[in-house]
């Protein structure tokens, strides 16, 4: 993982993000150098004899031909370690709350004000045989969530040094395993995928705290989806709420050439919010990386790989993980932008010909494991994509969906009729619904799925005969059809709508959600019966259903749920 550096070379060309350097022998793909004085860190990513193209992670202004670069002699790599959880770092993992207020290029070796000091507390005995992913202790005060010193990939053997409990300072070496030295602190190259034991066979959904996506598009810990969308479908907002309320341990929020003030925004909420796991704030289970739209176009690349590498360091503890990545799509044109600097033959739209390979690089870092120390975790992700004027066909949004396992797609006219989440139940989909399905019924939920079959096909019948209705007139439809289009739109007012900004209905339970939905079926069964009792059509529609519509905002708990339920159904049986 380390090479040892040699004579420095010089620097030949720069043109922005693109630097090409010589005089540097032996060099490796993918190590990091140095450039100029700024010692400005940028990758190798192309060898031709002794003329290397590097890609630079921060501003090249200032950088003029000859300067000198120095080898580093190691990948690019994050530092993992305790403090991770509740603060905010750059695409490279150096921390920005010590930064200054205008950002300037700097080494890759990050900042600190003050050393920092960690209570480790031993957990293993002296003289044991010990293998990669061993717990050797913990750090009692580095966060909400447990941060547990495991033994590291690569080394094994016999504990013959194991520090006592207390404070130690940073750099303190905590064990010694072998011959090998450990500390609190390793570094993990950011594009090779951190190692497990085995993939895991057993199957646990993902719990987001939205019902369009738990009750219609459900995924599993450990999968991954996308969310695309146009400007103004609500992405952020429903990226928001995935980190506040699903019931993730560990949340790396990547914001991936965004706008500033949109991660200011998860930071101030999730700083303010308090956490249902643990009482604390939210944030101090979030590790954000900001890489916004003003920031170094190369270290937006990067970011998507620092953060994955944060979230396989907190999965190999034990912990699940979610990384959301917001976006992707601005990753992708990072990359497309680079491509057109080297002069690469360029594919659809001008993105790289491996821009396929590199979106299946990300997201099959996903997925539910045995971890090496015998652990089952997971990292889950979730990447939005941003098609430009909400093109869904575009080169990102089509080979994204080759490698995700669901697709939430954000509809403009939902979002235009202040429907939110905006989520499309005819484009949006899962392949995990099924094993949604069998884990609800092994789990004291054998309905879970023929509620979702019907909500499903009341949804997609109604979305047919509504644009019939537009031609013919709803008048000249038969009662059950006219029902139909009348039961489309109570799934959507009273269930699948949901408010980011309600202190009830922000989040919902799976049980709740259940309720809601079933009270929904119910009603609408209830609608058909009249029907078929002769009742006429207008006068069920003229029937006030505003109890099941205020139902998800008034009716907080499943008992409330219920007394609902009871009074609309005695009311509407009382048109019979």
């Amino acid at each position: 993982m380390t090479r040892p550096a040699a004579r420095a070379g010089r620097i030949y060309r720069v043109n922005g993000p693109l630097v090409t350097a010589t005089g540097i022998p032996d060099v490796a793909m993918y190590e990091v150098v140095e450039l100029g004085e700024q010692r400005v860190p940028a990758e190798v990513v192309a060898i031709d004899d002794e003329t290397l193209t590097l890609q630079a992670f921060e501003y090249t202004g200032g950088l003029t031909a000859d300067d000198v670069v120095r080898r580093t002699g190691r990948p690019l790599s994050a530092r993992l370690g305790p403090g991770l959880l509740g603060r905010v770092f750059d695409g490279l993992l150096r921390p920005l709350s010590s930064a200054p207020t205008w950002l300037s290029p700097q080494a890759l070796a990050p900042s600190e004000q003050a050393p920092a000091r960690w209570y480790f507390e031993p957990r293993a005995a002296q003289g044991d045989e010990l293998r990669p992913g061993v717990l050797l202790g913990v750090v009692a005060d580095a966060g909400a969530i447990e941060h547990r010193v495991l033994v590291p990939p690569g080394v094994r053997g016999e504990l013959r040094f194991l520090a006592d409990a207390g404070k130690l300072p940073e750099g303190a070496v905590v064990a010694k395993v072998g011959e090998v030295e450990l500390g609190l602190f390793e570094q993990w190259p950011v594009r090779r995928p951190r190692p497990f034991a085995a993939r895991e066979e057993t199957f646990a959904p993902l719990h987001t705290g939205q019902r369009v996506l738990d009750l219609l598009f459900p995924i599993g810990a450990g999968s991954s989806t996308a969310v695309p969308g146009g400007f103004g479908t609500g992405k952020t907002v429903l990226l928001q709420q995935l980190a506040k309320w699903c019931d993730a341990d560990v949340i790396v929020y990547v914001g991936c050439g965004e706008r500033g003030n949109e991660m200011a925004d998860v930071l101030g909420e999730l700083a303010e919010l308090t956490d249902p796991r643990t009482g604390g704030r939210m944030i101090d289970r979030t590790v954000i990386l900001a890489n916004t739209s003003n920031m170094p176009m190369m270290a937006r690349e990067a970011s998507v790989f620092t953060a994955l590498t944060v979230a396989e360091y907190f999965r190999d503890m034990g912990h699940h993980v979610v990384v959301v990545a917001d976006s992707t799509s601005r990753w992708a044109e990072a990359l497309r932008e680079f491509a057109s600097r080297t002069g690469a033959l360029p594919a659809e739209e001008g993105y790289p010909a491996d821009l396929s390979s590199s979106l299946a690089a990300f997201y099959e870092r996903a997925g539910r494991v045995r971890t090496q120390g015998g652990r089952i975790a997971a990292v889950t992700v979730v990447g939005a994509v941003s098609p430009p004027g909400g093109d869904l066909t575009e080169p990102v949004t089509t080979a994204t969906e080759r490698f995700v396992r669901g697709v939430w797609c954000l509809d403009r006219d939902l979002a235009y009729a202040r429907h939110y989440p905006a989520v499309s139940w005819s484009a949006s989909y899962s392949h995990d619904a099924e094993a949604v399905g069998a884990w609800q019924a092994g789990h004291d939920n054998p309905g879970w799925a023929a509620r979702r079959a019907r909500a499903i096909t009341v949804l997609a019948e109604a979305a047919r005969l509504s644009e019939l209705a537009e031609i013919v007139g709803t008048r000249t439809l038969p009662g059950r059809e006219r029902m139909t289009i009348l039961g489309g739109r109570l799934l959507r007012d009273a269930v699948l709508a949901q408010s980011a900004l309600s202190p009830v209905d922000a989040t919902c339970s799976a049980e709740r959600g259940a309720s809601l939905l079933q009270f929904a079926l119910d009603v609408i069964d209830r609608c058909v019966s009249l029907i078929d009792r002769g009742v006429a059509a207008a006068e069920v529609e003229q029937f006030d259903f505003g109890a099941l519509v205020r139902a998800r905002e008034e009716a907080p708990s499943a008992a409330e749920l219920d007394d609902c339920r009871s009074t609309l159904m005695t009311a509407l049986e009382a048109l019979a």
